[in-house]
């Protein structure tokens, strides 16, 4: 008895594919859609314009793309780890942008902060050269995984006053856009596109209940031009303010490389078994951090110039391609096209700003927690030994001075003042980053086994 054997027909594409225009524009748009809640959320926390920073993601992107010689399928949106230092920045120097809960964009605070997004560029190309250079066990000794991990926890944690405070505007919208949010993101889980999207599902859950209750005012929609050029600023380069920014905004991609890398590694796995069912060579794009994080500094350096968000790749994008099998690099920049283009509609951003604060909190409650939670993650998956004396001490001074000093100082600065670079005080959550990498620089040139200490047994290790 003869049996045929029918081959498996595999779907996906590869990042040098392109897809046919019609796939390539339905895959582009459900791209746009996957990174909008969250990159237009983080404008609305740090009074950026909507319109230019999707301009700048989108633009942006495709340089990224561009500059990795289109070999990394990444999509690039605002970042959460810079809200906190952003928020303190722009309030210290410029404290009328979030006195006034009216107030849905601040251009003085955006060009001092579009200086140290600059600065973080520059930091993220330089490492991403280095690492090139030298491999990636250098950059993991000076940042390794208890202070990244640390800081990410301080990030998340120091922006619950802002959101528990956003989520006072009225407790009960803010409640059921929590809940929704978190329904969502737990029972969505795996269901194709919709399982990317619970922050802008609960989003409009909360919205609905806000406008029912009378808490949406629509006139600025209604005024809104259909078509607008986004406002676009220049940094602030003569303003001696700025410098302050540099520094601490710089200092934050101490979390977002980590972050960067992870993402990368997961991208690799997927592409690489995709090549495998294909048939064709695996391109190992892990091998790629360097060029990683060049791309990620030159996405910066676009929407830094601009006057966009800080961003990095998005990890909810990458979660949609592995689920679409979707890799393919000429859709990504199709994708950051499209978000250019809507960078231009004046009554989507309008719209955008009439989103209510309560719910803006209820959302916020929720991703500032994922946020801390990420570095718990980092630590957790990195195996770090915390009951070895100098990984808690690195650790436990972080969380401290970090949470401690948004916590209990006024307007959480610490009262150093440093001449040009923090002339009113350095902000806790730098002064936490700065303490725990000079802390761990303190171990590795006087490393514990010189004076005979014996490093304690790391139980998390099989």
């Amino acid at each position: 008895m003869t049996s045929l054997t029918k081959k498996k027909e595999v779907f996906g594409y590869m990042p040098g594919d392109t897809p046919p225009i019609g796939s390539m524009l339905s895959l582009g748009f459900q791209q746009v859609l996957t990174m909008f809640p969250a990159t237009v959320l983080v404008a609305i926390l740090t009074k950026f314009d909507v319109g230019v920073t999707l301009l700048a993601g989108g633009l942006g992107t495709i340089i990224a793309l561009l500059v990795s010689r289109r070999r990394i399928p990444m999509y690039y949106g605002s970042s959460f780890s810079y809200i906190t230092v952003v928020i303190t920045v722009m309030s210290q120097f410029v404290p009328e942008c979030f006195n006034d809960p009216n107030v849905v964009y601040c251009p003085e605070g955006v060009q001092l902060v579009q200086v140290g997004i600059i600065g973080t560029a520059v930091l993220e190309i330089l490492i991403g050269l280095l690492i090139m250079r030298v491999g990636k066990a250098a950059l993991d000794k000076v940042l390794p995984p208890v202070i990244t991990g640390s800081v990410a926890i301080v990030i998340g944690i120091a922006l619950a006053g802002a959101a528990l405070n956003m989520a006072g505007a009225h407790w009960g919208v803010a409640f059921i856009t929590l809940v929704a949010t978190v329904l969502f993101s737990v029972y969505l889980q795996g269901r194709g596109l919709l399982g990317m999207l619970p922050i802008l599902l609960g989003a409009v859950v909360g919205y609905a209940v806000a406008t029912a209750l009378g808490l949406v005012d629509f006139t600025a929609v209604g005024a809104a031009p259909w078509l607008r050029v986004p406002a676009i600023t220049l940094p602030a380069f003569g303003d001696p303010r700025a410098w302050g920014a540099v520094v601490s905004i710089a200092l934050i991609a101490i979390a977002t490389i980590p972050e960067s890398t992870a993402h990368l590694y997961q991208m690799s796995l997927y592409i690489d078994q995709l090549a495998k069912e294909l048939g064709r060579a695996p391109l190992k794009i892990k091998n790629l951090i360097g060029l990683n994080l060049v791309a990620d500094g030159c996405d910066d350096l676009v929407v830094g110039m601009l006057g966009g968000c800080a961003g990095t790749n998005y990890g909810e994008n990458n979660s949609l391609m592995a689920i679409t099998r979707n890799y393919s690099v000429p859709g990504l920049m199709l994708a950051g096209g499209f978000a250019i283009v809507l960078g231009f509609v004046g009554k989507l951003a309008a719209v955008v700003n009439t989103l209510p604060t309560a719910v803006t909190g209820g959302l916020s409650i929720y991703l500032f927690g994922v946020i801390g939670m990420q570095g718990v993650a980092l630590i957790q998956s990195e195996k770090v030994n915390l009951f070895e004396p100098r990984q808690l001490a690195v650790g436990a001074i972080i969380l401290i001075t970090g949470i401690g000093g948004n916590l209990a100082l006024p307007n959480g600065i610490f009262p150093f003042n440093v001449p040009v670079l923090f002339p009113n005080g350095i902000p806790a959550i730098v002064f936490a980053a700065l303490i725990g990498i000079l802390l761990n620089l303190v171990f590795l040139v006087l490393p514990p086994a010189r004076f005979g200490v014996k490093e304690r047994e790391n139980i998390n290790l099989d």
